[in-house]
């Protein structure tokens, strides 16, 4: 592998939710922050460029303010990475091809917001049938239930996933509150689901689609896609 691999990369995408409430019980959510800034550092690490984009752009609710995690902390007394995701682009906005992969971070708002976005659909599925990557973790997954490819096909068909498991949101009290159960809902789509045990780091690699089971996968999403991109890259 080239030193220098990275250096030839389009930055990653990397999509954040805008919704802010846990359907009809007003508890507040929004985007995880460990599934954002685990894999972030594994991406930036190897001198990969990382942009935010969110669904309505702007500053996106945030959720799992956990300042004892190291990497939260890091990041989030960093003034740029505040300035980044304070001020997102919206997704309908976003130019694909300037990309060389798109992730989905998680936390519960993703499951509102992400399936019926048209923006998502299309920058997904350009990316993809560009020959880019697309990743996500935990309930960054729900991004991936309603896209579709040009030929019809849901991207998801046929392949390998992981996501936030029925038996997970069970666990969280969640079962009656999401919109649907994203484990099942991928299965649907004809998308071959790889559990693992409860809150169990899992991630999936199947071609140019990376994806993974909960907060506790985040940081392996992000190495998993960095290796995926530097592996395409070298020479």
């Amino acid at each position: 592998m080239s030193p220098n691999a990275s250096a030839s990369l389009k930055p990653v995408l990397f999509v954040l939710t805008s919704h802010g409430v846990k359907g009809s019980t007003g508890q507040p959510t929004g985007y995880y922050l460990g599934e954002v800034t685990h894999p972030l550092a594994e991406l930036e690490a190897a001198g990969i460029a990382v942009e935010f984009a969110s669904i309505q752009g702007g500053e996106p609710p945030v959720d799992g303010l956990e300042v004892e995690d190291a990497l939260n902390a890091r990041y989030w007394n960093d003034a740029g990475f505040r300035a980044a995701v304070r001020d997102t682009r919206a997704l309908d906005a976003v130019d694909a091809s300037r990309y060389s992969a798109i992730f989905f971070a998680g936390g519960h708002g993703a499951m509102w917001d992400f399936p019926v976005s048209d923006a998502v659909r299309r920058v997904t599925r350009e990316i993809f049938e560009a020959g880019g990557a697309v990743a996500a973790v935990c309930h960054g997954p729900a991004a991936l239930v309603n896209v579709t490819l040009s030929n019809g096909a849901y991207l998801v068909a046929g392949k390998r996933v992981s996501a936030f498991t029925d038996e997970e949101e069970a666990a969280v009290g969640l079962s009656d509150v999401v919109p649907f159960l994203l484990a099942s809902t991928l299965r649907e789509r004809g998308a071959l689901h790889q559990p693992a045990p409860n809150w169990s780091r899992q991630v999936v690699v199947d071609g140019r689609l990376v994806t993974g089971q909960n907060p506790q996968s985040a940081g392996a999403v992000g190495a998993a896609l960095r290796e995926l991109l530097l592996t395409r890259t070298a020479v």
